[in-house]
């Protein structure tokens, strides 16, 4: 038996009984990161009154997931009592827990999942948003134009756009929501639960003047309001999926984004 534990997105209080519980009589973790679980393990001792368990612990993550499924396949199809924790918050979700859910479905392996914090819901529910219909899109990518493009694809989807950002982008970040439109209004919510826990919500252009003289170290997320413009049928994920000339497609992708006809159309025939 698997059985997924949400751990707390920053205040440790958020624990909840049921997964100490499950945590006392587990004989093998799975985690992101063995330090941090350790550790919480520990602070729940402290605190708390957790019995520490006499567990093996074993890291589980993008890098090496797949290779633990198959050194691990005896005792993940045998043990009753293995537990899989993230370093925070809501595992399975932008996280590597998600493969090992599919391999127990994969192999009749019984799993459980316990309800916990999440950092996304959390923040969507602190935005004062109106719509109840998000998309949530983790990290974008780094750089490039991976950024650029899912960037887009954020701004343009139609619904409340949620994403994870590190306080070392987060002013391009903002730099990069105000070229696009810098009339969309957004939500940001800073190391929510702990202590410096800050919320700002406002026009964009407003925002990038506020960030300019505070301090943006800490976790980030940020809720991008969906456009409102009733004469905008299309958005960029539709022009792209178009069986037209190139162009032409050129052409309407700029009146939709921020890149120039030049740079869309240079794209376009690259990635044929």
């Amino acid at each position: 038996m698997i059985t997924f534990i949400p751990t707390p997105i920053g205040n440790p209080q958020d624990i909840t009984i049921r997964a100490i519980n499950y945590f006392q009589k587990t004989t093998l973790f799975l985690c992101e990161d063995t330090r941090e679980t350790k550790r919480l393990l520990r602070l729940l001792e402290d605190r708390f009154d957790l019995i520490y368990p006499d567990a093996d612990f074993i890291s589980f993550n993008q890098h090496n997931g797949t290779q633990r499924l198959d050194e691990l396949k005896d005792r993940l199809a045998n043990e009753e009592n293995i537990a899989y924790v993230s370093d925070a918050g809501m595992p399975i979700i932008s996280d590597p827990g998600q493969i090992l859910v599919e391999y127990a479905q994969d192999n009749n392996i019984p799993y459980d999942v316990l309800a916990g914090a999440s950092a996304v819901t959390t923040a969507y529910a602190c935005s004062g948003f109106e719509d109840g219909k998000f998309l949530f899109w983790a990290f974008l990518p780094h750089k490039g134009k991976d950024r650029e493009r899912e960037l887009n694809k954020a701004l343009n989807c139609g619904y409340n756009a949620v994403l994870y950002e590190a306080p070392h982008r987060l002013a391009k970040l903002i730099n990069e929501i105000e070229k696009a439109d810098d009339t969309r209004e957004v939500f940001l919510a800073k190391e929510l639960t702990k202590k410096y826990q800050k919320y700002y919500r406002g026009n964009i252009k407003d925002i990038k003047k506020e960030f300019e003289t505070i301090n943006i170290r800490g976790e980030w997320v940020v809720i991008i309001k969906a456009k409102e413009d009733e004469n905008q049928t299309l958005n960029l994920n539709d022009i792209l999926s178009m069986d037209i000339p190139p162009k032409i497609k050129a052409k309407l992708l700029a009146q939709v984004s921020n890149s120039s006809v030049k740079e869309w159309y240079t794209q376009i025939i690259t990635s044929k």
